[in-house]
């Protein structure tokens, strides 16, 4: 296990080293140029050109390239050009909202997702199952872009029950773990059946029936239990998918996070504030699929690492 765990840390160095250089290319290839955006359409060139010298932008891309790596290995992401601050600062200040919105997110996924997909294995070909699917299937279809306005026009506009944006209670964390956790619940519903199916097959479920177990004890305490581990899987990646889901839904609720920051950074062309947002979410979603891979032999006790 132990050797297993250090190979995949260390190859999670050349995956970040890609993702940088991927951003870094990317973001000097976009048109503008973040002096003239911090002075205004109205600065003088001269002005313009000064600004630029002491960001360090007149220097050739190599240049600022070998500059990037170099702190990226001192754990240095630049200075925020906006703010004038480190970058990591500014990503620290509003990581603890970002998490707070993603776990949100998972609670309501799974809360949503589990009972419709045991259902609907329990209930397999009857008109439960077929609900419960439909269900699901309205969730994944539904981008939250556009399920974020609908939900804000019902519950905050018209109906008054809930804020349409910023933070303080958690009320105003309702609508946007909603929107960003319903596409999560379609997907692990549809799994969770798909999986749960496979398992009510297993010899040992019949064992345990014949024993005198009950049905509902045997789904929950055996083939619950096996069948999480695809489900487990799915939700892993999904959480790549949920910080990256979180730069649209912060943005339509005004929620101070990470994703709201990096739309922010990109529409100032803050180039090592963009960087450090992305190389923050690929390294969470690094994280994050270690992380289940790990569980992989705490749920399933057959699968050994080394």
């Amino acid at each position: 296990m132990l050797r297993f765990t250090l190979r995949r840390v260390l190859l999670t160095v050349p995956v970040l080293l890609g993702v940088a250089t991927l951003v870094f290319s990317l973001l000097h290839l976009v048109p503008g140029d973040p002096a003239l955006a911090m002075l205004g359409e109205s600065a003088s060139a001269s002005d313009v050109g000064e600004l630029r010298e002491r960001l360090g932008l007149d220097r050739p891309l190599p240049a600022q390239y070998a500059a990037f790596v170099a702190g990226l290995a001192r754990g240095d992401l630049g200075i925020s050009f906006r703010y004038g601050t480190p970058v990591a600062r500014e990503i620290g200040q509003r990581l603890p909202r970002t998490m707070e919105l993603a776990a949100a997110a998972i609670v309501v996924a799974v809360c949503l997702a589990m009972p419709l997909g045991v259902v609907g294995a329990l209930f397999r070909g009857t008109a439960i199952d077929q609900a419960a699917m439909t269900v699901s299937l309205m969730g994944i279809s539904m981008p939250n872009f556009w399920l974020g306005p609908v939900l804000a026009i019902v519950f905050a506009v018209s109906l008054g029950w809930l804020p349409v944006s910023g933070t303080g209670t958690w009320r105003h964390l309702v609508l946007p773990a909603v929107t960003l956790g319903a596409a999560l619940a379609a997907v692990l519903a549809r799994m969770t059946r798909a999986s749960l199916i496979e398992e009510l097959r297993e010899l040992y479920v019949l064992a345990a029936r014949a024993r005198g177990m009950s049905k509902a004890r045997a789904v929950i305490a055996h083939a619950l239990r096996n069948s999480l581990i695809p489900v487990v899987t799915i939700l892993g990646l999904q959480c790549g998918a949920v910080l990256t889901g979180t730069i649209i839904t912060e943005t339509i609720f005004a929620w101070p996070g990470v994703g709201r920051l990096l739309i922010q950074a990109i529409n100032f062309r803050d180039y090592p504030l963009v960087q450090g947002c992305i190389l923050f979410i690929a390294l969470t979603y690094v994280v994050v699929n270690l992380l289940v891979d790990l569980a992989y032999g705490w749920l399933d006790p057959r699968i050994r690492y080394e």
